[in-house]
């Protein structure tokens, strides 16, 4: 029997404050929140992509519908430690994620075609994306602490607060632990609000009283576009040395 939720259907919401923002706003925070059962999680992350960046290329062109394939772990894992395989879709401001869960080693096969899929409809998914790409490999690591957070009085409800968040294209293997170069500056935590409908009055009220106002923000995104300008000014210095 599955331990973990294996997808989900939601908004999310996001937000890049201050710590003084978001001290300022812990009180309402605390008032009808708690924290759910992984209160505090280390979270690493194996981006997959082609070559050329075909995925991250299209995604920063925010069509319609985008997707990425992502491998995610909890802490360093071992061979055996349970990992998930996973789909995250964006479609029309609604977020689908399709994952899976199985050994770190047997994941980093399959997912580099030299072990076969399992049976299951989110199996399906993920291999048709495999073969769909056709050259799908590890091509960005992101890691991050995270408090995650629930409504008292609704469950669907989740927010979670990321720091220390760190990216490289090197090392790309999660056994290698969480290192790499900053993506925010520093004193910034990236909010993120997870919603299946409309944010509840009480907190639209605290975000805007602390002038704490929605973004558009990827990750791994923000890691491709640093990766860009540092390409191009890598090709503006060969071209005038």
């Amino acid at each position: 029997m599955e331990t973990y939720q294996a997808v989900f259907k939601r908004k999310e919401v996001k937000y890049l404050l201050t710590e003084a923002q978001l001290t300022a706003l812990r009180p309402a925070l605390e008032t009808h929140m708690e924290p759910d059962a992984f209160a505090h999680s280390s979270i690493s992350n194996l981006y997959y992509d082609t070559p050329d960046f075909r995925i991250l290329r299209r995604s920063q062109e925010k069509p319609v519908y985008r997707e990425k394939l992502r491998l995610r772990s909890y802490g360093v894992p071992d061979e055996e430690t349970q990992v998930f395989p996973e789909i995250k879709k964006k479609a029309e401001g609604i977020v689908y994620k399709r994952r899976v869960s199985m050994p770190y080693g047997d994941a980093i096969r399959y997912l580099s075609r030299r072990r076969p899929c399992e049976d299951g409809q989110i199996f399906q998914e993920l291999n048709w994306m495999l073969i769909s790409y056709g050259s799908l490999a590890p091509r960005i690591f992101l890691s991050y602490e995270r408090d995650s957070w629930k409504g008292r009085e609704e469950p669907s409800l989740r927010l979670t607060l990321d720091r220390d968040i760190l990216w490289r294209t090197e090392a790309l293997d999660l056994q290698r632990g969480a290192w790499g170069e900053p993506l925010l500056e520093p004193n910034q935590v990236l909010m993120e609000v997870k919603i299946s409908n409309a944010a509840p009055l009480w907190l639209a009220e605290a975000l805007s009283e602390n002038e704490i106002f929605p973004i558009s923000f990827s990750k791994c995104g923000r890691a491709f576009e640093i990766l860009c300008k540092k390409y191009i000014n890598e090709m503006e210095m060969k071209r005038y040395a």
